[in-house]
């Protein structure tokens, strides 16, 4: 039999919110795929999903279905990737996974690719997509970062609720609707699910993304400083990060505040430099109220930078907002991308089973 064109993938969480959006960018990026397997828990086996016009039924995820994988692309949670990952590599498939089990292990890289692709030379069989927020907030300081030098990062996000899953989605509109309806409600996934508390989103911002850590930060603030400094190669970064949720369901924005280390950086400087970076498109011209919103970047690609300003006390402080569609960039198309760059950098192999 002839040897057929593109890769063994495997989807694992692939009727997930994320695992979905990750079929929709295959198929749009016609990445070359040779067979497709899609991989859930028991309770989501049997479902039939429809991917370039073929019906393909999900399976239940056994260790044995990572046999003839080339490359795996994780997001159905932490617990799920910790016990299957190593399976999938044993088998001789290629990781990527888009959950936090693996994003601070010093052995795995954490890629973005338009910011340290050279990691993925590095990888034992694992790579990590880092969190949808530190992807969009990265992928916009980088060329900063490289014309001028980075010395301090202070952020503050206002984060959809989709990045807490179809539940928090739901919760959302169930809740704009009573509100508008004068009805009663019980919110029960928001702020954390697991939380002895839950607060209503609708019509409010909710300071808490995650559980809160001894040093009142919460888990998903140490997560963008640590994987900040990890993807950025800048170990002593001053990162700072505060975190909150909107009532929007999909785009995370960030008001970013940098301080770089060159003196003499004028507004248009950091501008000319945005203009030319891979994945991002500059809307920032204030006296035409264009600046990214969350609402026309949903659906997009790139990472959407704006608000540009010099701050008024320090020389070297610079001001901007970042806006990103979370699902794609922030999870679904930096996972292909990672695919993507480790095919060009011939770091995957085609077993090419018959």
């Amino acid at each position: 039999m002839s040897k057929l064109q593109g890769y063994h993938l495997a989807i694992m969480g692939a009727t997930g919110a994320v695992g979905q959006q990750i079929l929709k960018t295959l198929e749009k990026r016609d990445f070359p795929i040779r067979k497709l397997s899609l991989l859930s828990s028991a309770r989501s086996a049997g479902k039939e999903i429809t991917f370039k016009g073929q019906t393909i039924i999900v399976e239940e995820a056994v260790p044995e279905a990572f046999e003839g994988v080339d490359i795996a692309l994780f997001s159905a949670g932490g617990s799920i990737s910790e016990k299957f990952a190593h399976e999938a590599v044993k088998r001789g498939a290629i990781v990527i996974d888009n959950t936090s089990a693996f994003r601070m292990n010093p052995e795995v890289p954490l890629v973005v690719p338009e910011v340290n692709e050279q990691a993925l030379h590095g990888h034992n069989g694992i790579i990590a997509n880092p969190n949808c927020s530190t992807i969009q907030m990265v992928a916009a300081l980088e060329p900063i970062k490289k014309a001028y030098g980075l010395q301090k990062v202070v952020v503050s996000t206002y984060q959809a609720v989709s990045g807490a899953g179809a539940a928090a989605i739901n919760e959302l509109k169930e809740q704009t609707n009573a509100i508008l309806n004068n009805e009663d409600f019980s919110p029960s996934v928001l702020p954390v699910g697991s939380a002895d508390k839950h607060y209503q989103i609708a019509f409010n911002v909710i300071p808490q993304i995650d559980q809160f850590s001894d040093n009142g930060f919460t888990l998903e603030e140490l997560k963008m400083i640590n994987e900040t400094k990890k993807i950025m190669e800048m170990p002593d970064l001053k990162v700072a990060a505060t975190c909150v949720r909107l009532p929007v369901e999909t785009g995370h924005s960030e008001s970013v505040y940098i301080e770089i280390e060159k003196d003499h950086v004028e507004v248009e400087d950091i501008k000319n430099t945005l203009l030319n970076a891979p994945g991002v498109t500059l809307q920032d011209k204030p006296t035409e109220q264009l600046y990214p919103m969350p609402a026309m970047a949903a659906g997009k690609e790139d990472v959407f930078v704006g608000r540009i300003r010099k701050d008024l006390d320090e020389e070297t402080g610079f001001h901007m907002w970042i806006v990103s569609d979370n699902l794609l960039k922030g999870a679904a198309l930096n996972t292909i991308q990672i695919a993507e760059s480790l095919i060009k950098l011939g770091l995957v192999s085609n077993k090419q089973y018959s």
